[in-house]
């Protein structure tokens, strides 16, 4: 008689199963089993797995995928249901790769079905890095586009995973990047609940994230995959996170190659399998064999994690009938298919943000122009479309050919490079700024200049990557780097129109260039369409509909020390400095009314809800998108400025309108205290409901101020 396999019997739960699975393996399997290589084990049926694979804005590092805007552009959408649609194409793909990889036995690195994305820190320093990974600067936002994007991600089928979602780096992580190995980020418990936590936070309990990422750093003295404050006291204790934690890439021989927190191997594995971190990128979790040996670990311990591990690969379906596995049937067929090629056309021309239009310059008329001028190292530089942590598209789109294209034989194009991106030159042996009598001689034959610049992910991006040109990844101030703003001038000077496409993935110093041109786009790094989608947006077929997700600073002098991890002048919650271009905002080429706007009741009451009510017009002539904005200010001493706390994406044909509600409930008025308590203070709140902040600069910059409503709570309670 055949023995019976309760991890083989698919009526039974995955955890039961994953218990009975992993009781039959030995010490040294189930040690094995934590490395995110995860060998296979014959005699169990157990296939060989490699967790790391990425999905940040695509499948990526793989061979071919669509590759979407990077995460910050798609940030500056303000669009949860696209975030959804994205991340659901994107787990699409992954499958329909899967599949096929499974069939040729391919178990490779980038292979599997655990996306490590999305990365919800809090880009609180426009220096850093890597923020053009992550949703901006806000909590709020990040939660709500976090979540959606795990909800594509993991689908909504009853039994199994589609792939599973990782929330990264937890927590309190946004640079240096070359000292993330050693650093130690220094937070107040208010600052850790009020900005840094908030989107980990809703990806564990409203999206029921499968995995979360720990950082390099420390936080408050301890290596974050190795926190009892994180991993215990927060994540499990506080939260109830059910799924696994993996540790960043080599990130727990930090703990005593350079944190210093421990002495050896044997200690450092201890101390982050102790503290609940279940996988590890990299291979020093070997060294659990001589830590239970040892008795620094119980082999329990181990079992849990294992077990944690099992039951996430059982929900993505792998230990079952395939027949029984809906994601099974996804043919390879889906890999950058139209649909998906559409969506990310789409995507992209919802992430460009307008940001300045003096006299309508925009959007241009083709029709009026016999030759066009475009001039700039990003012209033509596939990689600023891109961003990083990116898969391999089958077509790019670059703006000179997205321009190119839409133009056609009718209008002639003028291309000049105009500069390096940061050298001095573009040609080695050239003299510097050697591509000057070009420019001059661009913008002498064009109608109108279109000028490409800003950064690539070369010039930010994750320290150790190649080709990093500045400290390791991180900027070292806001300003254009290399020769860009002179061009800039000399496109000036030709007194020709000028409109200015920047493809960065932060904030750029630009204030004599908001003083001196008539026109400028902010495009991010666009994707794979992304050049297509600009043109469109330049000569009117698509009407920009971005928001800022960041904040536009003038200069980099206002900001804190970049170590500093104090949120006090940071970003638009705490800054005291008016902003170049605030969070938040955008124009457009049409134009939206609100009217009839609505804040129920006069107090807040606990356990209950405030309905922002709001009807919206496209009173334009041409179709668009607009972003309601609901903000609260709670007016006490000491108090952020004014927080994001509900927000809702229309799109509206000319003469349409829309009702709009937005709720918001007690905890959108809460604070967080010295001890981590959120806390609804006896104060008067003040509620704003428009399409920006209620910031001066904003209001000058849209001509429209938000309504505004104070309710107030008389009594202090508790809320958590």
């Amino acid at each position: 008689m055949q023995e019976y396999k309760a991890y083989l019997d698919e009526n039974l739960s995955f955890e039961e199963r994953a218990k009975d699975l992993v009781s039959r393996m030995t010490l040294e399997e189930k040690v094995f089993q934590t490395l995110y290589t995860a060998p296979a084990i014959k005699r169990l049926g157990v296939k060989a797995y490699n967790w790391w694979n990425e999905a940040l804005h695509g499948v990526a590092r793989a061979g071919v995928a669509t590759v979407f805007p990077q995460a910050i552009g798609l940030a500056a959408t303000f669009d949860e249901e696209l975030l959804e649609k994205v991340a659901d194409t994107i787990s699409t793909e992954g499958r329909a790769k899967f599949n096929v990889q499974q069939k040729y036995n391919d178990t490779d690195i980038y292979k599997g079905l655990t996306f490590w994305s999305p990365n919800v820190n809090i880009f609180r320093d426009p220096r850093w890095g890597r923020g053009h990974e992550t949703y901006g600067e806000d909590p709020y936002l990040s939660s709500r586009l976090g979540v959606r994007f795990i909800n594509g991600i993991q689908g909504h089928d009853k039994k199994y995973l589609k792939a599973a979602a990782c929330a990264k780096h937890f927590a309190v992580h946004s640079g240096p990047e070359d000292i993330r190995h050693s650093f130690n980020a220094v937070v107040s418990k208010q600052d850790l609940y009020e900005t840094y936590l908030p989107a980990f936070k809703a990806c564990v309990q409203e999206a029921d994230v499968e995995s979360v990422m720990g950082a390099y750093n420390r936080t408050n003295d301890e290596p974050c995959c190795g926190s009892k404050l994180l991993l215990k006291d927060i994540l499990r204790d506080e939260w109830n996170f059910k799924g696994h934690v993996t540790s960043d890439c080599w990130a727990i021989k930090d703990f005593h190659e350079n944190h210093k927190v421990t002495s050896t191997a044997e200690e450092s594995v201890a101390l982050a399998m102790n503290s609940g971190c279940d996988l590890n990128c990299g291979n020093i979790y070997g060294h659990l064999l001589y830590a239970i040996r040892d008795g620094l670990v119980e082999e329990k311990t181990l079992d849990q994690a294992v077990i944690r591990l099992v039951t996430t690969r059982m929900k993505l379906g792998l230990f079952d009938n395939p027949d029984n596995v809906p994601f099974n049937t996804i043919t390879y067929d889906k890999v950058d298919c139209k649909k998906h090629q559409e969506l990310n056309l789409l995507s992209a021309r919802k992430s460009v943000v307008l940001l300045k239009n003096e006299n309508q310059l925009l959007p241009l008329n083709k029709n009026k122009l016999k030759t066009v001028g475009v001039i700039g190292p990003n012209a033509n530089n596939r990689k600023a479309l891109v961003g990083n942590y990116e898969g391999t598209a089958s077509e790019y789109i670059t703006v000179l050919e997205g321009i190119k294209e839409y133009l056609g034989e009718d209008v002639r194009v003028y291309y000049s490079e105009g500069c390096h991106l940061f050298k001095e030159k573009v040609q080695g042996l050239g003299a510097k700024n050697d591509r000057l009598s070009e420019v001059r001689a661009v913008c002498d034959m064009s109608d109108v200049v279109i000028g490409v610049f800003g950064l690539d992910p070369g010039l930010e991006g994750e320290e150790g990557d190649q080709g990093n040109e500045f400290a390791s990844g991180d900027k070292p101030d806001l300003n254009l780097p290399g020769l860009q703003g002179d061009i800039i001038k000399e496109m000036y000077k030709s007194g020709k129109p000028v409109v200015l496409v920047f493809l960065s993935g932060s904030a750029l110093s630009i204030p004599w260039e908001d003083e001196h041109i008539p026109a400028i786009i902010q495009g991010w790094y666009p994707g794979a369409q992304g050049g297509r989608a600009i043109a469109e947006v330049l000569f009117g077929e698509y009407s920009p509909e971005g928001k800022l997700p960041v904040t536009f600073y003038r200069t980099s002098e206002e900001l804190p020390e970049f170590t500093d991890y104090n949120m006090e002048n940071r970003t638009y919650r705490y800054m005291k400095n008016e902003a170049l271009y605030p969070f938040g905002y955008g124009l457009s080429y049409t134009d939206f009314t609100l009217s009839n706007i609505s804040v129920n009741g006069d107090k807040i009451i606990p356990g209950s809800s405030i309905i922002c009510t709001a009807e919206i017009e496209n009173t334009g002539k041409i179709a668009g998108g607009e972003t309601i904005q609901v903000y609260v200010k709670v007016k006490k001493d000491g108090a952020p400025n004014w927080q994001l706390k509900g927000l809702k994406k229309v799109y509206l044909q000319p003469g349409e309108k829309e009702t709009v509600t937005i709720n918001l409930e007690d905890e959108a008025f809460g604070l967080y205290n010295n001890e981590g308590k959120l806390v609804l203070h006896a104060a008067e709140y003040e509620v704003y409901v428009g399409v920006c902040q209620p910031d001066s600069r904003s209001i000058q910059l849209t001509g429209k101020k938000p309504y505004s409503k104070v309710l107030r709570v008389d009594e202090e309670v508790l809320l958590s």
